[in-house]
């Protein structure tokens, strides 16, 4: 057993507090929300986010937050067991339609599972896309994802591998993206309660630039893909509201996994218009709506003072977002850093992240610390109580000191990320040194199509990888491969060795 409750998180924490008062947990993860979407991260962007600048004020906000992984199915499971996805099988995968089985295995301890263990109700609602297993009449499990599969599940049977079989007691949402993914039905714990009862009619949809990623697909009579938020708020709220009813002694985790903002970009229609920076800008401008309706949810139910609010994305800004939102409204998602989501350059996984949590985390704090998202589950289990088993959380380090303390020192030794083709396209960054095992942006092609504008020249163009030095040059434009072979041979050996090894966080590490 490795301990996870350092002696300086608990001499920060109130007295008693984690053996009695257990706090809720409220987790908000956009989909494809950019490091440079937010205002507060940005001051160029187009697109006020006030709700969001509100929480960041009232709470620390991370400047070196990274996703695990470039695109939301690995990063999702990351986020969900503490575990780099590309250590499991298929770990580089991202679902579509009725894509499967779950990427987390039998018995791999996942966040709520560890939560539920101390007492915790626990809720998901929105984007699952971690794997499912639908069957067919016959009951042969469907998991390729094809679009004409969704026409062979059989609703009767019960949906295998989703979250209330890896430590939630309840699920509402969708397999995998709202918007785009074949199947566009809402799953209601583990059957799809209306499902599918026609191909979708696209021409009724709205017609603009961020609007092409909708795929043909199978939609139930109940979907609306523009409503698909504020149907996922309203299931957030009456989560709250039911358990504060029933339930008020009992702390609760409510996972809120946004369709927002990923393409297509189809805000409700109350939000359409509302910003001087087109449907994207209008999508971006409801997700900061539900983070503004969800805090002061809390607040309404005076459960605000005893919960820790987290905010974050999946990933970097999508590629069409970035390039029409540059070229129509002068606003870059991924701003100040290079790179979209799939690439390994800082805009593919630099993301968001603020903590919210009163009277422990510092009001308008800006804490500099390295962290990934899959520290979330090691820093929770440092706040219940709870140690984590060897095999689990073996990418997760404990980040409370860090959110209890703004000066504290480096706390992660180095960084994991691994993009679009997962282990083979990993990257390592300790200190201000970044080493990408690959060439390329490991994700997207910028020799064609809009992204050729953000093609920069390449220094040294015969090498198999890449060195940066952050602090320098953190737009990631010149390659010190050559330049410091000694780097890149130190890098790429603890490379190597947490692969080897299973693990990037040490079973002697605090």
């Amino acid at each position: 057993m490795k301990p996870l409750v350092s002696t300086l998180a608990l001499m920060a924490l109130t007295v008693g507090q984690a053996a009695t008062v257990k706090p809720n947990i409220v987790l908000i993860l956009a989909d494809d929300l950019g490091y440079g979407d937010v205002r507060c991260y940005n001051e160029e962007s187009k697109v006020p986010t006030p709700n969001i600048d509100r929480l960041a004020s009232e709470g620390m906000r991370f400047t070196d937050t990274h996703s695990p992984a470039t695109v939301c199915t690995p990063s999702r499971y990351s986020l969900m067991t503490g575990q780099m996805a590309f250590r499991v099988p298929n770990g580089g995968t991202v679902f579509q339609g009725t894509g499967g089985p779950s990427l987390i295995g039998p018995g791999r301890l996942t966040l709520p599972a560890m939560l539920k263990k101390q007492g915790y109700a626990t809720a998901a609602i929105g984007k699952w896309h971690v794997g499912l297993t639908f069957r067919d009449k016959a009951g042969q499990a469907i998991h390729s994802g094809k679009s004409e599969d969704v026409l062979r599940i059989d609703h009767s049977r019960r949906i295998e591998g989703g979250p209330q079989d890896h430590g939630f007691d309840h699920f509402f949402g969708t397999a995998c993206c709202p918007g785009t993914d074949w199947l566009y039905a809402f799953i209601d714990d583990d059957h799809i309660p209306v499902p599918p009862s026609g191909p979708i009619d696209k021409s009724k949809l709205p017609k603009h630039p961020y609007a092409n990623d909708c795929r043909y697909g199978y939609i139930a009579p109940d979907f609306s893909i523009e409503e698909v938020d504020m149907v996922f708020l309203r299931k957030s709220r009456e989560f709250m509201e039911k358990h504060q009813r029933t339930s008020p002694d009992k702390p609760f985790f409510l996972y809120h996994a946004t369709h927002a903002v990923h393409l297509p970009s189809f805000a409700a229609p109350e939000f359409k218009n509302k910003t001087q920076a087109g449907p994207h800008g209008d999508f971006i401008h409801e997700f900061d709506h539900i983070v503004g309706e969800l805090m002061n949810d809390l607040r309404r139910l005076g459960l605000a003072d005893n919960t820790i609010f987290l905010l974050s994305s999946d990933n970097g800004p999508e590629t069409t977002s970035v390039v029409q939102m540059r070229a129509d409204h002068a606003h870059n998602g991924a701003r100040p850093w290079r790179g979209v989501k799939r690439d390994s350059w800082e805009g593919g996984h630099r993301v968001p992240f603020i903590v919210r949590w009163p009277g422990k985390v510092k009001s308008g704090t800006i804490s500099t610390q390295l962290t990934s998202l899959t520290d979330v589950m090691a820093t929770v289990a440092s706040i219940i109580g709870s140690e984590l088993p060897e095999n689990a959380a073996e990418d997760s380090y404990n980040m409370l000191p860090a959110w209890l303390n703004e000066d504290e020192p480096p706390i992660r030794p180095y960084l994991l990320v691994q993009a679009f083709a997962g282990k083979r396209t990993l990257s390592i960054r300790r200190d201000q040194w970044k080493y990408l095992d690959h060439r390329g942006s490991g994700g997207n092609d910028y020799d064609k199509g809009g992204l050729q504008s953000f093609s920069l020249p390449e220094t040294t163009p015969k090498t198999p990888g890449q060195l940066y030095n952050l602090e320098t040059d953190p737009g990631e434009t010149t390659n010190f491969y050559f330049k410091h072979p000694k780097i890149v041979i130190e890098l790429k050996a603890l490379l190597d060795k947490s692969i080897n090894e299973g693990r990037s966080v040490s079973l002697k590490h605090p």
